[in-house]
């Protein structure tokens, strides 16, 4: 499905991220140690759900016809009184879409592949490499 590669270049804790044709870098911020070289980890996962919804809201919209004109989404995350993470999209399009288009749009970001496995969660396993 997908594979990417993250290797560190020496400086703390910056690493660089890549799946053979793109990369980015990932660091912590100074108060956290690092020298803010790139996006932290959290900032990474709401990345790619950031990413996902986009890209869905995009083809699905494409399909019916309807012109969103730039789209932009907001996310953030907090914390919730059990302590587990709570994520928030504001979505933006600059075209004028009906109130019925919006409500689509998002019935649609829930069902996006990657919100699917954020909710749902995914197995995780770790091995030791050979070198």
């Amino acid at each position: 499905m997908a594979q990417v590669q993250i290797v560190s270049d020496g400086i703390n804790y910056r690493h660089r991220i890549g799946n053979g044709a793109h990369e980015v870098i990932a660091d912590e911020p100074a108060t956290l140690g690092g020298h803010g070289a790139g996006m932290a980890p959290f900032e990474l996962y709401l990345a790619a759900l950031s990413a996902c919804t986009a890209i869905t809201l995009r083809m699905y919209a494409e399909k019916k016809g309807w012109d969103l004109g730039e789209f932009r989404a907001e996310l953030s995350s907090t914390r919730d009184a059990e302590d587990r993470l709570v994520v928030h999209r504001i979505l933006h399009a600059s075209a004028t879409l009906s109130d019925a288009q919006w409500q689509r749009l998002l019935e649609v970001v829930e069902k996006t592949p990657v919100t699917r496995v954020m909710r749902e969660g995914a197995t995780i396993t770790s091995a030791r490499g050979n070198d």
